[in-house]
């Protein structure tokens, strides 16, 4: 027997291992099933090379826990140590043997770590670890090297006769929790599911019936439980799949969760390499947290669900998997590290997903218009956000009117120009974002030939501003920001059939009902028009609302929400029927109905007020 001490800088080394290293306890079994599967694949790989003489046999990753002994076995069937190898590597914290056979198998094998920190993770759980060990080189020993949480060790003979490594772990009395058989299948399902060599976690009972009739017999095998799928979607080409196949894994990722869309196929390998498979969920019109996030795995080992350092914001609403060896991670593996490299992959994510988009839109022009109300979010999310993805997403990203007509932002402003250009030679592009409630309006808009968008989703204030900007030959305003005569202004005019003193007494009626609740003006407009219309002015409205969205008071206070009452000086009820009243109370009636009518059109009358309203219709009708 031999002893000795770990080369460490530092007596402390274990408890900063436990503490500190590592972001969460449970690491650890990712960590060593990992190292497990490395062993595994350096010897597939010396395998085809021809540098294993015979069999290799079953090369399954098992995972034991033994609750009365109090421990948890990591056995693998890979190239195991000799002695030699074992001081060498173990000895030594930080001193990988990954980064020497990834030198001399150079783009032949696809090893997880590259860190000699992962092993030391299992202290974090335990009070001793043993590593018993046998090489795959012929006539050598096995051994055990053991430790228990100091940095001194014993390497001894071994009886183990198989080639391979356990790696024993004797459970501490502040970690039993990892023996219990459903915390330890729960974090490899979360860590080690998409793990390339398969993971047995204890038998489950399988069912299957022989004969038939009375002589039919139920016969129940116990067979390995394998925790993993070894070769996930995303690692096979996409010639090789079809839709089912995505949909599948996609049930794999988020069980129980709607069909998305559709999906995205990440491929490359220069000049980093990066796999997955990204899905566009449907969205709704607010901007949820979604519970499905992007997966971060590193040669097919869960690393997070937090991905906001690799995958831009407005990406992080899609749904799926991204795979990347070239992803720069801390020690645990738990964080992602500032690289210029992740600069490189977030482009290029990026220019993939909006080459999709684009391949869609050219393709089924009529899918991508349908898809618009579940996809239109998201693209405007990263038109807001990310310039590069604005400049590529400009010839697909869609305005849709009230009759669910879809056109790109050059042909809507084609569409529209001819009536819809004021005298000021600007495209004026109406919406509406509550067809329901301003109904009146946008028929009073369709009259006169216009067109009105349907923008009722809450990123649409900041998209129609940035398009304002961007394109500077048209601005949007809602239709019940004006009367429709001035929502595009033009120089033409109607006369007014009162004079300016019957005006007068109009605006001083109005001024009395209308209780400094808005501005009154007396305008000549068509006797079509509404005899009483309320406005609110486009620019005071649209920064209130954006203020709303950001959680912002209102810096205006009541200007905020104040709005205009125009009084239609030649519509019938007003030219005739007002001021044929002579009584003054009569007039004043008149004209509060008129006016409570124009607050009920835009959902603004409500309380005592609507009650009064209803109670006075009910006197005209009798």
């Amino acid at each position: 027997m031999k002893t000795g001490n770990i080369s460490v800088q530092t007596e402390n080394i274990f408890p900063i291992i436990k503490q500190f290293l590592y972001s969460d306890q449970e690491i650890f079994l990712r960590e060593l099933v990992s190292n497990a599967v490395d062993a595994t694949t350096k010897l597939k790989t010396m395998a085809r090379k021809g540098e294993i003489a015979g069999e290799i046999g079953d090369l399954t990753v098992k995972v034991i826990v033994d609750k009365e002994a109090k421990t948890i076995t990591i056995r693998d069937r890979g190239i195991g140590l000799t002695e030699e190898e074992a001081e060498k590597y173990l000895n030594q914290v930080a001193f990988s043997s990954a980064q020497e056979f990834i030198e001399k198998y150079k783009g032949e094998a696809n090893i997880i770590g590259h860190f000699g920190l992962g092993f030391y993770s299992a202290f974090m759980v335990s009070d001793k670890v043993e590593f018993v060990t046998k090489s795959h080189k012929e006539n050598t020993q096995s051994v055990v090297w053991s430790c228990d949480g100091n940095p001194s060790y014993t390497i001894a003979q071994s009886e183990k006769t198989d080639r391979g490594t356990d790696v024993v772990l004797h459970i501490s009395d502040d970690a039993v929790e990892y023996l219990e058989n459903e915390r330890i299948e729960g974090l490899l399902t979360k860590y080690c599911r998409f793990l390339p060599v398969e993971i047995q976690f204890g038998t489950r009972t399988e069912t299957t019936y022989e004969g038939e009739g009375e002589d039919e017999k139920k016969i129940e095998t116990e067979v390995a439980n394998i925790i993993n799928n070894p070769t996930p979607l995303w690692k096979k080409l996409p010639a090789e799949l079809n839709d089912g196949d995505y949909l599948e894994h996609y049930n794999e990722l988020y069980p129980n969760s709607p069909d998305p869309l559709f999906w995205i196929h990440l491929n490359i390998d220069y000049p980093f390499n990066l796999t997955g498979i990204l899905y566009f969920p449907k969205l709704s019109t607010s901007m949820e947290v979604q519970k499905n996030k992007i997966q971060l795995y590193s040669n097919q080992v869960y690393v997070t669900d937090e991905v906001k350092e690799i995958v831009p914001e407005f990406l992080t609403i899609l749904h799926g998997v991204i795979d990347s060896p070239d992803i720069p991670l801390n020690v645990s593996r738990s964080y992602l590290q500032s690289d210029k490299e992740v600069k490189k992959i977030t482009g290029y994510i990026t220019k993939k997903v909006a080459d999709k988009l684009h391949d869609l839109f050219k393709a089924n022009r009529e899918d991508f218009n349908a898809k618009w109300k579940d996809i239109g979010m998201f693209i405007k999310y990263g038109i807001l956000s990310d310039e590069k993805f604005d400049e590529r997403a400009r010839p697909f990203a869609l305005l849709c009117d009230v009759n669910k007509d879809c056109y790109t932002i050059e042909e809507y402003k084609e569409k529209i120009k001819a009536l819809q250009t004021d005298k000021h030679n600007k495209i004026i592009g109406l919406y509406t974002n509550n067809d329901a409630m301003q109904d009146g309006y946008i028929q009073a808009a369709k009259q006169r030939g216009y067109d009105v968008l349907f923008m009722d989703q809450v990123l649409d204030n900041h998209f129609m501003q940035h398009i304002e900007y961007k394109d500077g030959g048209i601005t949007f305003v809602r239709v019940d920001s004006d009367t429709v005569n001035n929502l595009i202004q033009k120089d033409e005019t109607f006369e007014s059939v009162l004079s300016d003193t019957e005006k007068t007494t109009v605006e001083t009626i109005f001024k009395a009902v209308a209780n400094a609740g808005g501005d009154v003006s007396v305008t000549a407009l068509s006797t079509d028009d509404q005899p009483v219309t309320i406005t609110r002015a486009e620019f005071m409205r649209r920064f209130v609302d954006m203020q709303r969205m950001n959680g912002q008071p209102n810096m205006f206070g009541d200007m905020g929400d104040s709005y205009n009452v125009v009084v239609n000086s030649n519509h019938p009820m007003v030219a005739s029927k007002l001021l044929k009243l002579k009584d003054g109370d009569e007039q004043e009636a008149f004209a509060k109905h008129l006016y409570q009518l124009a607050l009920l059109g835009q959902g603004m009358l409500k309380g005592a007020d609507l009650t009064a309203f209803i109670q006075s219709s009910l006197s005209f009708i009798k």
